[in-house]
């Protein structure tokens, strides 16, 4: 494309978004957002952005307003004439609730794709959604990119024995991803069968697979009120686990999350910077890797009409 490329960030994570710029050897565009007395969003882009390639970076994690806030983004960029706008959400917001799994509730990852469409988004880029049949939702190109790239290389550098460790499915649902990692990294697999009871509660029932006298690395797309990291580390301690350590995409780190994993005996936590952690979030034993440069490149590759799942071909 010979348009020119303009990226600019929403308020939910300008620090990755800043990292994305960089990795691309841009600046972000200028962009005035602003909260009302009332509650209600203003939004100006600061400089022309008519016939260019725009894209606008934001997480959709609560509060709610970051949804609203990219929606009216999408809509401004649409109404000043840019010639095409790319939503790139690095963590999907509402992607857990992707069916009608009971009477009179919402699809409400639907409902996320539909708004943005309506706007006028030409195209969504997103990372490790919860459920990968979200994509059908949309009518128009669905980018889904994995944190992996970065993820094996942090995991890597832990240094622990493939012959004695074992990747950890905490829940039937993350056991594709879980599967691939221990391919990958040449170890052990093993899966819980988990037991949910309520929104955020649940238990484990079965654990199959030997743990005794291994490292034992827990895979997940997210951890949220970490309920579910924490009974799978307990589970694997209770098998003869050796150490544990948490890897997952999304930070979300809500509710109890913090106070439950400080208590817990998890060596270490991994989790990407797709949602901003704040200082009174971090822990001594959390690392936090970028994935700035996947989506940075991810960006590149759709601006000049590349394949982007050429980048997870290895």
């Amino acid at each position: 494309m010979n348009n020119k490329l303009k990226i600019f960030s929403g308020r939910s994570n300008p620090a990755l978004s800043k990292k994305i710029a960089k990795s691309l050897g841009c600046e972000l565009g200028k962009i005035s957002i602003s909260t009302f007395s009332d509650g209600e969003l203003w939004i100006k882009f600061e400089e022309n952005i008519r016939g260019t390639d725009v894209f606008l970076i934001q997480s959709t994690n609560g509060p709610s307003e970051n949804i609203l806030e990219l929606a009216l983004m999408v809509d401004a960029a649409v109404r000043a004439s840019a010639d095409r706008v790319t939503v790139v959400i690095p963590y999907f917001g509402y992607g857990r609730q992707d069916r009608k799994d009971q009477p009179r509730v919402p699809i409400s990852s639907r409902v996320m794709i539909d708004i943005f469409t309506a706007m006028g988004a030409d195209r969504i880029i997103t990372m490790d959604l919860h459920s990968t049949q979200i994509q059908g939702f949309a009518k128009i190109p669905f980018d889904h990119l994995y944190s992996r790239m970065v993820l094996l290389d942090a995991v890597k550098n832990e240094g622990l024995d493939p012959d004695h460790t074992v990747v950890l499915a905490p829940d039937i649902g993350s056991a594709k991803m879980s599967q691939a990692y221990a391919k990958r990294l040449g170890m052990h697999f093993a899966l819980i069968d988990k037991r949910r009871y309520a929104p955020n509660q649940a238990e484990v029932s079965h654990l199959i697979g030997d743990l005794k006298d291994m490292d034992v690395l827990i895979i997940d797309d997210m951890i949220d009120t970490a309920g579910t990291t924490i009974n799978a580390a307990e589970a694997a301690l209770k098998q003869g686990a050796k150490s544990v350590t948490s890897v997952a995409t999304h930070g979300v780190l809500s509710g109890p999350a913090i106070e439950r994993l400080n208590k817990s005996k998890i060596r270490k936590i991994i989790v990407t910077d797709t949602i901003d952690i704040p200082m009174e979030k971090s822990m001594d034993n959390m690392e936090i890797v970028t994935v700035g440069n996947v989506f940075g490149e991810a960006v590149i590759r759709i601006h000049n009409g590349e394949s982007v799942s050429a980048l997870f071909e290895f």
